[in-house]
């Protein structure tokens, strides 16, 4: 696999995660807000390289739904690292075939629904004059040039793998600004093709956008109240069938679905907190009033015990006191 054979130096940062609570600190600190959808499964890792004018950051994700606020004044290219990427984007999937760029700030909405292998280099704002980035604050998805493509993957390897074996040279401003050339030069042929613009896709993935993150402000508002779809509708002025598509086509499940999906992680946020609380106070303060069904969903989601979860919150609040 891809981070087989890498092992951290002083030129490669090297980290894993198994556990989905050590993760979550990470994203806080990089603005990006992850749902996992597979939490048995849940395995994350990043190999990380810095070169003269650019950062390399080469990540296995995990089947989840991302919101993340990119905040990239040099720019930034995310591509797959394998020919199995599965993913939306704005409500728009993408394959292997696709990498994304962005230069200047933009709210990003994903979903993965599975391991996918992807690199993002972010560029430093003294990189210019390389005319990729036509469209300031919008990240947008390019077809790319297959060969260009897989040139570029092997490029991004070979940087790995040398700063693993070999970090000294990392030292050397000459070798390092070398190998950044090498994948600058290799980043210009990516971008000699055409953005995807269909305008009126765009338009309903904007507005469908706007429609789950009022969605996500009515349940951060009233956790407690039961929401009910034809309530939402008439909320946000639009049709029952509207509202289920626009979630569909961001979250990539039904509205019941996703709503149920972030009232269970706020409840487990609430019991890993430990402290005095109760399982039917964290779950009832999210609106779960019927116990017995929200134990079944939680075992379901989460592959323990609501209980279980508590006691180990309780048990890391005693340990940091």
């Amino acid at each position: 696999m891809l981070f087989d054979n890498l092992a951290p130096s002083s030129a490669l940062q090297l980290i894993g995660f198994s556990d989905v609570d050590a993760f979550r600190p990470v994203e806080t600190m990089e603005d990006a807000r992850s749902i996992p959808l597979d939490i048995p499964n849940f395995a994350a890792a990043r190999a990380v390289v810095s070169l003269p004018a650019c950062r390399i950051i080469v990540m296995r994700s995990f089947a989840r739904i991302l919101d993340t606020a990119y905040r990239m004044p040099g720019g930034m290219v995310i591509l797959s690292m394998t020919d199995d990427l599965q993913a939306s984007f704005k409500g728009v999937d993408l394959d292997a075939r696709f990498f994304v760029a962005l230069h200047g700030n933009d709210e990003c909405h994903f979903v993965e629904p599975r391991t996918n292998h992807h690199a993002m280099i972010i560029f430093s704002p003294g990189l210019r004059d390389r005319g990729w980035f036509d469209h300031a604050d919008h990240l947008r998805a390019h077809v790319a040039n297959r060969p260009a493509l897989l040139h570029t993957r092997q490029l991004l390897l070979d940087i790995l793998r040398t700063a693993s074996v070999q970090p000294r040279l990392f030292e050397t401003t000459e070798v390092a600004a070398h190998l950044q050339e090498g994948l600058l030069l290799a980043l210009d042929d990516l971008f000699r093709i055409d953005s995807i613009s269909d305008r009126s896709a765009s338009v309903q993935s904007e507005r469908a956008i706007k429609l789950v993150q009022g969605i996500d402000d009515y349940v951060a508002t009233y956790p407690t109240a039961p929401i009910y779809t034809a309530d939402l509708a008439r909320e946000f002025d639009v049709s029952i069938r509207t509202l289920g598509g626009a979630v569909s086509k961001v979250r990539g499940m039904s509205l019941h679905q996703y709503i149920r999906l972030k009232r269970l992680w706020a409840t487990r946020a609430r019991l890993l907190k430990g402290g005095g609380a109760t399982v039917a106070t964290c779950a009832r303060a999210q609106g779960f009033h019927h116990l017995g069904e929200f134990a079944a969903a939680y075992r379901a989601t989460f592959h323990e015990a609501p209980s279980d979860t508590l006691a180990r919150g309780r048990q890391s609040g005693v340990w940091a006191g």
